[in-house]
């Protein structure tokens, strides 16, 4: 696959098929999206695969959690604390696009939560990735590890699967600390859903939209 379509073609997949995905093609995928660059080469990412039992045994944990109100404060803050424009409307835009294609009324708060309880089983992804890094480096491990997580995608769509990066994992960081028995300097940054499209599923049909380029773009 051609980088340009790996790129343009990598979307949030938010409903996956339960087809198994093979270990060596998950390695195939880490160890090439391994070449992410890194300030000074630190590589200060970690990955935790969970499949199977473990996975399932996560995945009650998780929902059971949610359903009865508990989670954690995060250990980092991926949104603003106060919303602005023009990231207010975009995000917006984002959740009520993905409810529409749902057929989701944006009054719905039963059926909106219902669809927010999914991102705790993968969305049915048969592989679960999550991504750590050391807590006592600093930002800009932060933005090698993004590089990283954006090499892992295009790098499963290099091998015809999809992805959904969720950081809904943050709030519940404590757990799956527990459950995974990570080690204290491991911070949770995301998860990452890895499996095949459901194409028949319509959340799977709903795209984001992109500002234009003139739209953040100076040329000096």
């Amino acid at each position: 696959m051609h980088v340009d379509t790996a790129i343009t073609s990598r979307k949030s997949v938010r409903r996956f098929l339960d087809t198994p995905i093979d270990r060596a093609t998950i390695t195939h995928i880490l160890r090439v999206a391994n070449r992410a660059p890194s300030g000074s080469n630190i590589q200060p990412w970690k990955v935790h695969v969970v499949t199977g039992a473990v996975k399932d045994q996560l995945c009650q944990r998780l929902l059971n959690a949610v359903d009865n109100g508990q989670s954690d404060a995060p250990e980092y803050h991926y949104y603003p604390q106060n919303w602005f424009e023009p990231y207010l409307e975009r995000r917006r835009r984002c959740g009520f696009g993905l409810y529409e294609t749902l057929g989701i009324g944006r009054e719905d708060k039963a059926k909106r939560a219902a669809q927010a309880r999914r991102n705790f089983h993968f969305f049915d992804a048969p592989v679960a990735l999550l991504i750590t890094m050391d807590r006592r480096l600093e930002t800009g491990s932060f933005m090698d590890c993004g590089m990283f997580i954006q090499s892992v995608m295009l790098a499963a769509r290099g091998q015809g699967l999809h992805t959904c990066p969720q950081a809904a994992f943050a709030w519940h960081h404590a757990l799956i600390r527990d459950e995974l028995q990570l080690d204290d300097t491991e911070l949770l940054l995301c998860g990452i859903s890895l499996g095949y499209e459901d194409t028949q599923a319509p959340e799977n049909a709903f795209i984001t939209e992109r500002e234009d380029i003139e739209g953040f773009v100076t040329f000096h």
